[in-house]
């Protein structure tokens, strides 16, 4: 039986308030921690807090009020400048929420949490006493100790290299370099993963036996999942135009009544007339009005990302400031959840790869504190979103040569590489710059991960990067997932829809300039030798006769010609997805104007997922099909 019998609905609506405030409160007091003289501030992220510790009140979740009522008596303390805003009382802070986003994991499930880790309660009350020491934090306040040199500190002998290198830097990095030299640190740096989970409310030490708390836990935030906040005025706008097209409606079924009784004047016609363009252009409206119902800030998405690169910036040693710009820009719910992971995974390459050391920059010229930009506009019917660092940026050579080391591309194809391409080596399955693998990175499992979940919203990610000035990822998606621009095309009278993102042009197929390269059918368009990929063979159809367009496509970085038979023009889908039976290479269906379905194409899960090519010798064109 659950914990909260007869209060679920009261649970619910606690944890979707008190998770907004929570995820408020992180973004505070990373900004307290940049400013911790505005009391302004204190006062919002004590407010929050405590909002927070009533709700848990109300539901008797007594292990969440004990932890919530401490930290709020560390605010309060902070508040009167009884403790002073250090980044060892933030380390505290920060690890209290990430325990109360943890106690709202299980709250979600319906089961009391446990009581907080004792070691966190005592740091608390260490902190609100005013006794918390720096020697204390989870994770180091300077520069992580390098491997070539741990060797001296375990033997408790001064590191005359770090003492030599901090004469340059000032007075206060000068005394850390020296403790750092002569000391070994208290407790070892938390694995960036860890950093990232307990930012994001997930622990990494779940008990076994929790497998089935969690994929409960896991279809109450699906619940959750389908819940969306509306602004009011947008309901009302949708409620007008339900009432207007009633009226027409009813104007609609007057003028069939007149029609049906012998009247069919010039007037009644026109009358029709008008009648149906009013009723099409309210559906229109209606239509565009319920799709804006389903756009949310984005800043929904961003406000998770100040902590987990704070978090993830002083684990490294590193000053990191995370800017936000653009937070309300609207974007389709449905991309809100499936973006929230890439864009983690970019934040945290930026924050561990792109911007350097603070010796590093200091030494290049840099200010010692790097800025990592998170950034989303709206251009056309386009979301773009960027992630951006300040950071050594990336070398075109270096990454050919190891993308060369690994066996990931030929000599050939590195030789014939400009500097974008050699860029998007990074995406390619396998590719990873470490030279050894660690909790963070090199695997080269990240990158590819990225680019496929944006390609699965229809979306491109593009890299700009400047080798000593910074890297930019440039994420473009559509405005709705609900409503997509595509090309119908026909093999014989049968109709297909492939996404007019991925069109680049259409074009006649002379099987004359159909030439066999490397066992594939390929046709020159403008210098460039492109790949034939009949339609009908990637869905398993029998070649029965030759093409006669083909559709020259973009996927990814690769390009290819789909043949078909004919064409039907573009037109705007409404797509309806396929719940419980979904073809593989099937992204949905649409209905046209004239009634008759359509499947809207997966092209990416058609074409293998991974864009590769070389195995599709078996789909090209047939000798016998280029002597027709």
């Amino acid at each position: 039986m659950s914990d909260f019998a007869g209060m679920e609905d009261l649970l619910q609506d606690f944890l979707i308030e008190a998770g907004d405030l929570l995820s408020g409160v992180d973004n505070k007091l990373v900004d307290l921690e940049r400013a911790p003289d505005d009391r302004g501030l204190l006062n919002e992220i004590f407010r929050g807090f405590h909002t927070i510790k009533g709700g848990a009140g109300f539901l008797n979740a007594a292990e969440l009020v004990t932890l919530c009522h401490l930290t709020e008596n560390l605010f309060d303390n902070l508040r009167t400048a009884a403790v002073q805003v250090t980044p060892e009382v933030m380390d505290v802070i920060l690890e209290a929420t990430g325990t109360v986003r943890t106690m709202f994991s299980h709250l979600e499930h319906n089961t009391r949490p446990a009581p907080a880790e004792p070691e966190l309660i005592a740091r608390l009350k260490q902190a609100i006493a005013g006794e918390l020491s720096a020697a204390t934090p989870r994770g180091p306040a300077v520069e992580p100790v390098p491997a070539e040199r741990a060797d001296v500190l375990q033997r408790g002998e001064p590191d005359w290299e770090a003492l030599h290198g901090a004469l340059t830097g000032s007075p206060a990095r000068m005394a850390a370099a020296v403790k750092q030299a002569v000391t070994v640190p208290a407790q070892p740096a938390r694995p960036p993963e860890e950093v990232i989970q307990a930012a994001i409310g997930r622990r990494g030490n779940d008990k076994p036996d929790a497998a089935a708390a969690l994929a409960g836990r896991r279809d109450i935030e699906r619940q959750r999942d389908n819940s969306i906040r509306v602004d009011t005025t947008r309901l009302d706008q949708v409620l007008n135009l339900s009432g207007e097209i009633g009226l027409t409606k009813n104007r609609l079924n007057a003028l069939r009544s007149d029609i049906l009784s012998g009247r069919n004047d010039t007037e009644t016609l026109h009358s029709l007339d008008l009648a149906v363009s009013q009723l099409d252009l309210l559906v229109s409206d209606l239509q565009n009005a319920v799709m804006k119902t389903r756009m949310q800030p984005v800043g929904r998405l961003f406000q998770k990302y100040p902590r987990i690169a704070r978090d993830l910036a002083r684990n490294l040693g590193k000053d990191v400031e995370l800017l936000l710009d653009g937070e309300e820009t609207e974007i389709d719910k449905t991309m809100i959840e499936d973006l929230a992971d890439p864009i983690i995974h970019l934040i945290r390459n930026a924050v561990d790869h792109g911007v350097e050391d603070p010796a590093e920059r200091i030494a290049n010229g840099k200010p010692e504190k790097s800025v990592v930009r998170l950034e989303a506009r709206q251009e056309g019917d386009h979301i773009i979103l960027l992630v951006a660092d300040d950071g050594r940026g990336m070398n075109p050579e270096r990454l050919r040569a190891k993308a060369l080391e690994k066996g990931l591309i030929t000599d050939e194809e590195s030789n014939a590489m400009d500097e974008r391409q050699s860029f998007n080596l990074v995406f390619l399955p396998g590719f990873s710059m470490a030279s050894q693998v660690s909790d963070v990175s090199g695997r080269g499992v990240g990158m590819d991960v990225v680019r496929t979940n944006i390609q699965k919203l229809n979306g491109s990610i593009e890299i700009k990067s400047q080798l000593g000035k910074g890297t930019t990822f440039v994420i473009s998606l559509p405005l709705t997932l609900a409503i997509l621009p595509v090309l119908l095309v026909r093999l014989g009278e049968q109709p297909f829809a492939v996404p007019l993102s991925m069109v680049r042009e259409i074009l006649p197929i002379d099987m004359r300039e159909v030439q066999e390269v490397g066992g594939r059918a390929t046709m020159v368009v403008r210098g460039e030798v492109l790949p034939i990929l009949p339609l009908a063979g990637m869905l398993g159809w029998p070649l029965e006769r030759p093409p006669g367009y083909g559709v020259l496509m973009q996927a990814a970085e690769l390009s290819f010609i789909l043949a078909i038979d004919s064409f039907a023009g573009r037109e705007d889908a409404v797509i309806k997805s396929l719940d419980d039976f979904r073809p593989k290479g099937v992204a949905g269906v649409t209905t046209l104007s004239n009634g008759q379905i359509v499947l809207i194409l997966d092209m990416k899960e058609l074409l293998g997922g991974s864009g590769d090519f070389r195995g599709m010798a078996r789909l090209a064109l047939t000798p016998q099909h280029a002597a027709a």
